[in-house]
């Protein structure tokens, strides 16, 4: 899975993997809640909140407006972005946001926001309105993900601020003040109409069964739907926002398997669970990596994307609904952070651009509305090999570069179209006007695409007329 940064002012740290992250989670809840009881925190204790109603809307003179067709391809926001860099590369960076819009997503707290409610009542949206702003300036078609909650509501001190303890769900006695904190959010920002309701099951660890907590998250899920439809019915809500963990072996507990392993059946049995008992939904959100629970991707690196086929076919199938990845991984890491596992850091650049883009192509090909790319963005730095602009002077990466061009070629309404390839060493797939072909092996290859031979280089990603 995909490692994750926290809140600004707060240290840098991932998000560990499989049922770890879980254990970390429920053990920060046991210990978080028994502190706060020690130190009489706010506990189960509610305060009169401020009227929803009270909360001035934010409006942006001169912006560019959010695209009129869905770009469905696009990034998440996370501690470090343009509004942290330098002037020269910030400028650079917003002009290549802004050349060709994309979705852009940003966390309500922690991954580069600040508390939006330290106490009960008392809002502060001065960060999250710096990264709307941006995403309004750079004409992004905008998400904000409804993760995470002020400590007052998962038994911390009000006014207090502990980082450490972000993964902690809010407790169910606060299901309400979190979900009329997220129609304060939805008051505040008029021109942001998509929603995702939590981010990877956070806190929703049942270690008893040890397996997901779908009944608790759903009952935190459609408060906030009733609350978000109640501003404006015409913002679009979507969960549950499970990680997709995956596993080698057999796959006969698995409805979804391939050749890179199979799904675990406890990912499946909360998303049955969540579209059952559902409010509404718009659309329905995952996650994932193509590493296993093992480390390994399987059979190799291009094979193993066929997981993000399945899955999204499956979710398809299931829903009936449109199938978002609000984080998708391509390449095989075990970690994002410095120091992380990471064999795809070792690459040229040409390859793991190889392997996004056959990413890219699987997603479209198997029908998934939105993708989003986690950017590790970090200011001052050229060398980030999974940046999506350099941090030293804000020129565009290879990733930024693929995000914009599917942005431009499969937007919304548009039917992939399948093209006749001569190996299957090379993958393909028709846009609005243009053919994307990846070379996906390390030689010279020469291939028939759609009755055309084209010779490529290594790993070399190529967007031709159709």
């Amino acid at each position: 899975m995909g490692r994750h940064s926290t809140g600004t002012g707060s240290p840098r740290w991932p998000l560990a993997v499989g049922l770890l992250v879980v254990t970390v989670a429920a053990m920060a809840a046991i210990l978080g809640g028994a502190a706060a009881r020690r130190s009489g925190g706010a506990g189960g204790a509610t305060t009169a909140p401020r009227p929803v109603s009270a909360v001035t809307p934010l409006s942006f003179e001169g912006a560019a407006g959010p695209p009129e067709r869905w770009p469905r391809w696009g990034m998440t926001h996370t501690q470090y972005s343009v509004t942290e860099d330098e002037p020269a590369a910030a400028e650079r960076a917003r002009a290549e946001l802004g050349a060709r819009p994309v979705v852009q997503n940003q966390h309500i707290m922690g991954f580069g926001a600040g508390n939006p409610e330290p106490e009960p009542g008392a809002y502060d949206f001065s960060s999250l309105d710096e990264r709307v702003r941006l995403m309004a300036e750079t004409g992004a078609a905008p998400v904000l993900t409804l993760c995470c909650a002020p400590d007052w509501m998962k038994g911390g001190r009000p006014g207090a601020t502990d980082w450490s303890l972000l993964e902690v769900a809010p407790r169910r006695e606060h299901f309400a003040d979190f979900a009329r904190l997220a129609a304060a959010v939805a008051r505040r920002y008029p021109n942001i109409r998509h929603f995702i309701v939590w981010n990877e099951f956070k806190g929703f660890w049942d270690g008893p069964r040890r397996e997901w907590n779908a009944a608790a998250y759903t009952e935190l899920y459609n408060q906030v739907y009733d609350a978000l439809k109640a501003v404006n019915p015409a913002i679009k809500v979507g969960g549950p926002y499970v990680p997709v963990a995956s596993r080698a072996g057999d796959a006969a507990g698995s409805e979804v398997a391939g050749p890179w392993g199979a799904v675990d059946p406890k990912v499946l049995k909360a998303v049955d669970y969540w579209l059952r008992h559902k409010r509404g939904a718009d659309f329905v959100v995952v996650d994932g990596g193509v590493t296993g629970e093992d480390g390994r991707s399987r059979p190799d690196e291009f094979g193993a994307l066929g997981k993000f086929g399945a899955m999204t076919t499956w979710l398809r199938e299931r829903s009936g609904l449109p199938v978002w990845w609000a984080e998708f991984y391509p390449l095989p890491c075990a970690s994002l952070e410095p120091g992380g596992a990471c064999p795809a850091l070792d690459w040229d650049e040409r390859r793991r651009t190889a392997v996004t883009a056959a990413a890219l192509i699987e997603l479209a090909a198997s029908g998934a509305d939105t993708a989003l790319y986690w950017d590790t963005h970090r200011p001052k730095t050229r060398d980030c090999p999974l940046c999506l602009w350099s941090g030293d002077d804000g020129t565009p990466r290879p990733a930024l570069a693929l995000l914009r061009d599917f942005a431009h070629r499969f937007p919304e309404g548009t039917e992939p179209v399948a093209v006749d390839v001569s190996t299957p060493q090379v993958r393909a797939l028709g846009g609005v006007g243009r053919t994307i072909v990846v070379n996906t092996t390390d030689r010279r290859l020469t291939a028939r695409v759609d009755g055309r031979e084209l010779t490529l280089k290594p790993y070399e990603v190529r967007w031709t007329d159709r």
